[in-house]
């Protein structure tokens, strides 16, 4: 029995030697998972980020990118974190919040006073307190924060005031934050899947929509749309995530490497998004849309008494640190 044992022994050894220990062996592929267009800036510098990592750890470590929702829808990912099925994310404020309430203030409406004042809660000792405290709860941890753009409502009405908005069915996503505004404004909130929104603008289902700049040109809003109002009612954002079972699996250094690339590629993205919403504005002018400004003072009045009412999942304190953020 002794000398079996010995050659069995041996035999897994070298099968460890030719492919690392059985915990090794699982996490040298991790996988990412989004639900966003191959042509995006957030699946381009998640593949920047592919390529970094696998260079910084000499090739121990790959990743995989898995692009427009091959993995799962939204809800799927962020399940497939627990169950193994994949290992980093892009994930939504407000749907991270449903796990660990307070990281859903950056999803409310007016919460950001403008971009500058995001960039600053972005490096900001609140976001750091806010991500510890997802990872105390969740387990997982906040790599980055990935700029998503200011959202912007189009309609084929002119809306120069809140009172414009009234009685207007407009689509949202279906999160309670990104109703919060258009009820505040006495607006009809219709949550709809994204990839029908086009075909019910061309219908008139739907009388309007809200998104940022570059989101609208990507799905050709503008086709069915006749203005674009900037009213920048929320600064939104991505989460990106990494399943907290990652850490256990690499060296510290390799795991900080990790983290390291991916709050570089958040940045990275964060830039492209920045400079392609700057560029759209006179673009669309170009196109023969009509882009208003507004004041957005007169919009964020309508909401303001809600953003520490019965929706919100975060407490005075937080709300106060991150107005007075500059």
């Amino acid at each position: 029995m002794k000398t079996i044992f010995n050659i069995s022994g041996a035999i897994v050894a070298g099968m460890l030697a030719m492919t690392g220990s059985g915990n090794a062996l699982a996490q040298t592929e991790l996988r990412w998972g989004h639900v966003y267009e191959s042509q995006s800036p957030y699946h381009e510098w998640a593949e920047w980020a592919a390529n970094a990592f696998e260079e910084r750890t000499d090739g121990r470590y790959t990743i995989e990118v898995f692009p427009s929702s091959s993995l799962g829808k939204q809800t799927d990912l962020a399940e497939g974190l627990e169950l193994g099925t994949v290992d980093i994310i892009y994930d939504g404020q407000f749907f991270a919040g449903q796990r660990y309430g307070p990281m859903a203030i950056g999803s409310a409406p007016f919460m950001f006073r403008d971009f500058a004042h995001w960039e600053v809660y972005r490096n900001s000792d609140l976001f750091q307190d806010l991500s510890t405290g997802y990872t105390e709860v969740t387990g997982d941890d906040i790599a980055g924060l990935v700029y998503y753009g200011q959202r912007h409502v189009t309609s084929n009405s002119e809306i120069k005031t809140p009172a414009d908005m009234e009685g207007m069915k407009i689509r949202v996503p279906n999160a309670s934050l990104y109703k919060m505004f258009p009820e505040a404004v006495g607006a009809n909130p219709t949550p709809m899947a994204f990839a029908e929104v086009y075909l019910a603008l061309q219908q008139g289902v739907v009388d309007a929509q809200e998104n940022p700049l570059p989101t609208i040109k990507f799905k050709k809003f503008h086709e069915v749309q006749d203005y674009i109002t900037l009213t920048g009612h929320i600064t939104d954002a991505l989460l990106t995530i990494v399943a907290g079972r990652i850490s256990d699996s690499m060296s510290e250094e390799d795991y900080a490497t990790l983290m390291a690339v991916l709050d570089e590629a958040a940045a990275g993205a964060s830039n492209d998004i920045r400079s392609s919403e700057l560029e759209l504005v006179d673009w669309f002018r170009e196109q023969g849309i009509t882009v208003n400004d507004v004041d957005r003072m007169l919009f964020r009045a309508a909401v303001a008494e809600d953003l520490n009412g019965p929706q919100a999942t975060w407490d005075r304190e937080t709300f106060d640190r991150l107005q007075a953020l500059k």
